[in-house]
């Protein structure tokens, strides 16, 4: 969430910087809310000391034993004023949070200008796409005709959009799940957490997911609980309302955990496969950061998650994306790309950003300066990485003109040293 004060200084500055994310801030709406707000709170206050000397006028005239009842009905009146503006304050500060949160964060200055993914950049690639020498098959066919994947029966269990992994299938997820998180412990200085796969409403408030993409989530309303989209809810908010030791930080975790997204809006998008699913896996990395320290620490978040693609033989690029392609809470995004051959193109694996100190207002994240008072601190995360785009990846990738799978050398002490998924034959067959 913005500052309201900066909002309030700056107001031309910022319209003009939320321009590019296309995004019309609504100036007479902010004023009058301001406004109103800040007039409520002083007449507030005003009628609180007046009250305050009534109520001393009253026992010095008791004291003296003169007549009080003036001052007694005057301190009544204004007691009543008070809860008036009390209800009319609280009105106004809801309104007023409500217009801020649903307000994006401002691009940083090194972000391309634009309103969508044409003006994204390219920022480098690695590693070479495949030539195959036989026809290229993508990874619901290659899965199914190993026996590895099976889509059918899952949408009989739940419906669209699930999936069953058998064997070397579910082993590869698993294997890559633990890749990553032996990767990011043990080489990247991450620490581990496992954190709810649920979250309530201030918890999404605070990375920015409520109130405005409700419909994008999987809501449990007994509870009023969230099923979680991503690690970064639960992880982020570990410290919401905390103030952290400046020696602290950088703070990194890492997180695996399932993922729920209603994916509202998307119908008829990636239908085919595991690239857009409603449950998938996932590994995380989330940062705190000292203000002067968060970008650097944005490019080492992401050359973190570069290394799973690298090390697993993967040709990928890195993109920055437009001020217009940013997700809602983001200053600044690099999204890594992975090379998808049957679909003949790079696609979104992990989104690696750098909030600012947008989610630490939200969340009440600070930390305490060896001198002077608590500031806000920044977040960042990453994926580290989707892991179901990363099977379809290696899947497609190490694809033979037999049908059959190569392990990357990477993954194949994860796997039971297995070097090669082959047909384990269809199930009931």
């Amino acid at each position: 969430m913005l500052d309201r004060i900066f909002v309030r200084e700056h107001l031309e500055l910022v319209e003009q910087r939320l321009l590019p994310r296309g995004y019309q801030l609504e100036r007479a709406v902010f004023e009058s809310l301001d406004q109103r707000e800040r007039s409520t709170r002083v007449e507030c206050e005003e009628l609180r000391a007046e009250r305050n000397r009534t109520s001393d006028e009253i026992s010095s005239l008791r004291r003296e034993g003169k007549d009080s009842a003036k001052e007694i009905e005057r301190m009544k009146q204004a007691s009543v004023r008070i809860k008036d503006l009390d209800e009319e304050l609280a009105e106004v500060q809801s309104s007023l949070k409500d217009f801020l949160s649903r307000i994006p964060n401002l691009p940083h200055e090194s972000v391309p200008a634009g309103v969508d993914e044409s003006a994204n950049k390219v920022v480098r690639e690695a590693g070479t796409p495949p030539k195959f020498d036989f026809p290229c098959r993508d990874h619901v066919e290659l899965g199914t005709d190993l026996g590895i994947l099976d889509l059918d029966r899952a949408s009989k269990i739940t419906g669209a959009r699930f999936a069953n992994y058998y064997g070397a299938g579910a082993l590869l997820e698993r294997s890559l799940i633990n890749f990553m998180l032996d990767l990011h412990t043990q080489q990247h200085g991450y620490r581990e957490v496992i954190p709810p796969f649920m979250a309530n409403r201030e918890s999404f408030f605070g990375t920015g997911n409520l109130p405005k993409f409700e419909a994008d989530l999987f809501h449990i309303a007994e509870k009023d609980f969230f099923l979680v989209p991503t690690a970064e809810v639960p992880v982020t908010n570990i410290f919401a309302g905390e103030v952290l030791r400046e020696e602290a930080l950088p703070i990194s975790f890492v997180a695996h955990t399932p993922c729920f997204r209603s994916e509202a809006g998307s119908y008829g998008k990636d239908t085919r496969g595991l690239i857009r699913q409603h449950q998938f896996n996932k590994v995380e990395l989330v940062k705190f950061s000292k203000p002067e320290e968060s970008y650097e620490q944005l490019e080492k978040l992401t050359h973190d998650a570069e290394q799973v693609l690298s090390r697993l033989g993967l040709a990928y690029r890195v993109v920055t994306l437009s001020s217009g392609d940013m997700g809602f809470s983001a200053a600044k995004t690099y999204d890594l790309e992975v090379w998808i051959p049957a679909q003949d193109t790079y696609r979104e694996i992990s989104s690696c950003s750098n909030f600012e100190d947008f989610q630490a207002r939200r969340a009440g994240i600070r930390y305490r300066p060896k001198s002077g008072k608590p500031q806000l601190a920044h977040t960042l995360n990453g994926s580290g990485l989707a892991v179901g785009r990363t099977w379809v990846a290696i899947v497609e990738n190490f694809q033979q003109a037999d049908g059959s799978i190569l392990i990357p050398e990477v993954l194949q002490p994860y796997m039971c040293g297995m070097t090669r998924i082959t047909d384990e034959g269809a199930l009931n067959s």
